[in-house]
């Protein structure tokens, strides 16, 4: 079955290079439109109903957000394309949204669109997503939330309900403040990255924490943290001093 998409891009030449590398590598994706302006965009989605667009987020008179808050309701996938790295980009990994950086390389071209693949066949609520993301990108908005990928779609949660996050091989358990355990289809190292610059720390292999949750710190050789939901989480020797400074900052 073919999947429907729109391209909407305000160079010319990026939506001709984009819909040849489509046809010839992903014969999957039908291109049913092109697009060069938000109002064009607009038109063409409301009335195309698409599966996918691929969309670049700087345009003239607006960007992608812009045009995605015109939509009572997103139903359709979206593959953000850019440039250059986007201040947007920790928003749209926040929102597990995928997107490829111009030039688009056929590769990773192919790899974006069998992991839209195998999206389609799992329970993710798109609407939902794309609010997230249109929340996360707005500087204004204090209260951020990650989607989290579980093997049957994607849970929304706020960033600040995350007490710790424990490693388990390739997947990883969030530990939240209702008690809930999470466990989610990717690595702890990836969420370490991902959370760099919210307050996480890595005070151990197999531990990332939320310091915001942290209520008491016990000395000892590495030591080990209290968190707020009376939790003790190992800190190691080699990530103490690291962990104190960070602590020393708050």
């Amino acid at each position: 079955m073919a999947i429907k998409a729109i391209i909407v891009d305000d160079e010319l030449g990026a939506r001709e290079s984009l819909s040849k590398m489509l046809e010839k590598n992903c014969k999957q994706i039908e291109v049913i439109a092109k697009a060069d302006s938000m109002k064009t965009a607009y038109d063409s989605i409301s009335a195309l109903q698409p599966d996918l667009v691929f969309l670049d987020i700087e345009m003239p008179n607006g960007n992608a957000f812009d045009l995605l808050e015109k939509f009572k309701q997103i139903n359709f996938n979206i593959i953000f394309t850019t440039a250059y790295d986007h201040y947007a980009i920790k928003a749209i990994k926040f929102s597990a949204v995928d997107y490829l950086l111009k030039p688009i390389d056929p590769e990773e071209l192919v790899h974006a669109v069998e992991r839209l693949e195998n999206k389609l066949g799992q329970k993710t609520e798109l609407d939902k997503q794309f609010k997230t993301l249109l929340s996360n990108v707005r500087p204004e908005n204090k209260l951020k939330k990650v989607g989290i990928p579980d093997g049957d779609g994607l849970v929304f949660i706020n960033l600040s309900d995350i007490i710790r996050c424990d490693s388990d091989g390739n997947y990883t358990y969030f530990i939240l403040t209702s008690g809930k355990k999470i466990i989610a289809s990717r690595t702890l190292g990836e969420y370490e990255q991902l959370f760099s610059d919210d307050n996480f720390f890595r005070v151990h292999r197999s531990h990332l924490i939320n310091l915001e949750h942290v209520k008491k710190y016990i000395k000892g050789e590495g030591g080990y943290v209290i968190m707020s939901d009376n939790s003790q989480v190992e800190v190691s020797r080699r990530n103490k001093n690291d962990f104190l400074e960070k602590l020393s900052h708050l």
